[in-house]
């Protein structure tokens, strides 16, 4: 590496760290994130860091006490760190979870339900926050909730007939059976998280072994290197769906999932698993550049037919920075220089057009021209996860790059 890489390199990892704990974490600090009064945290938060809704995200609860903690275990801990953890893990710990043990989407400020949700993704969020606070806390207890969690959801994704929750479907699956891509994905990452946070190497190599069997049905199932994409939905099987549904290419969730795929590369070496990934990294960018304005649009259709999603065209914040560790990622593993250049080019969209320069932290949406389309920095979707998670990441792949190393896991 010359002189002037490694130079820029030390001053984006500056740039990435600064942006996290002097830019990011402070909003959020100062906002009305924190409930004081009940515990856990409101991200209906407007772009000055006040409340515009008092209802809490059920995802959100488990997401932001995942930030907190990976915050104490990467960067030391902080009283207020840690107190935000704790207001988090007490909150799900007494609200969470339904009666039938299935976990709230959404929640009122005081705990009480307010809507559930047929699919695990609370849950997947309840892993990562609880291993990850179990890791700051060094408490196993902690450790074990979220692994108990996983392996419930782990059982109704292997047999969903199995469910013991027996939640009515929402389709028909006798009429059309059809695969969703997000699920396995999330098992994915949840192993990977439980594999870092377990201390027993049996139990590590388990989840290595969980990890590889979800990469294989995504890439098995979803994954179409005859049409370049990974497609949202398919059947059970692998089968196209001729319906707007059924070519739908998602091209932020692609490249979450390939860097996902990448990272578990960085474990098991498997270089076929690697050669996927960055093809799947590689195709997914290019479907979802935007050649006239720049940035990644949200959705397309595998066939050229119009998407039915009337958003598919705006330029969302965590697509980007998903696109920002994959690129990284693939640059630190291979060293092509394309990667670099994709790193950079996406960067300087991403900061250049997300970035609330009078408040802080990111927009989360613009239109397709790359104007604001909605000043709220939080909602049931929005709040510290994606972007702190990316900077978090980006700041150890360069500090890795910097210092001529491999980086070893991500976050």
């Amino acid at each position: 590496m010359d002189a002037n890489r490694k130079q820029l390199i030390s001053s984006y990892k500056t740039f990435y760290r600064d942006r996290l704990l002097d830019d990011c974490i402070p909003f959020w600090m100062q906002s009305e994130l924190l409930d004081r009064t009940y515990g856990g945290y409101m991200t209906c938060i407007d772009r000055e860091g006040k409340l515009y809704s008092t209802d809490k995200s059920g995802w959100f609860q488990g997401r932001c006490l995942w930030t907190f903690s990976m915050l104490c275990n990467r960067y030391g801990k902080r009283d207020e760190w840690v107190e935000a953890a704790k207001s988090g893990a007490d909150f799900m710990e007494k609200y969470i979870a339904d009666a039938d043990g299935r976990m709230f989407f959404t929640l009122a400020r005081d705990g009480k339900p307010l809507r559930k949700r047929r699919y695990m993704f609370t849950e997947s969020f309840y892993v990562l926050g609880m291993a990850e606070y179990g890791l700051m806390m060094d408490d196993e207890r902690y450790v074990q909730k979220a692994c108990d969690c996983f392996e419930r959801m782990l059982a109704m994704f292997r047999d969903p007939s199995c469910d013991p929750y027996k939640i009515t479907p929402k389709s028909y699956a006798s009429t059309r059976a059809e695969d969703a891509v997000a699920v396995p994905m999330v098992l994915v990452s949840s192993a990977q998280l439980l594999r870092r946070c377990v201390k027993d190497p049996e139990r590590k190599r388990y989840y290595t072994a969980v990890a590889d069997e979800m990469a294989d049905f995504i890439l098995r199932v979803h994954w179409k290197p005859e049409l370049g994409c990974v497609l949202e939905t398919t059947g059970p099987n692998g089968e196209f769906i001729d319906t707007p549904a059924g070519r739908t290419i998602n091209p932020g969730h692609s490249m979450e999932n390939s860097w996902f795929l990448m990272n578990q590369y960085l474990t098991t070496k498997d270089e076929n698993l690697l050669k996927t990934a960055l093809q799947i990294f590689n195709c997914s960018s290019d479907w979802g550049w935007d050649k006239e304005y720049g940035g990644y649009i949200y959705f397309t259709d595998v066939n050229g037919r119009p998407p039915e999603q009337l958003e598919h065209d705006m330029k969302l914040w965590w697509v980007h920075d998903e696109a920002l560790i994959g690129a990284l990622l693939a640059y630190s593993i291979t060293g092509e220089e394309s990667y670099w250049k994709l790193f950079e080019k996406v960067h300087a969209y991403a900061f250049g057009h997300f970035t609330d320069s009078t408040y802080g932290e990111w927009y989360g949406y613009l239109h397709k021209d790359g104007t604001v389309s909605h000043p709220q920095k939080g909602s049931m979707w929005k709040g510290p996860f994606h972007y702190p998670r990316m900077l978090a990441n980006m700041e150890k792949l360069l500090s890795c790059l910097e210092d001529g190393k491999q980086v070893e896991t991500l976050l």
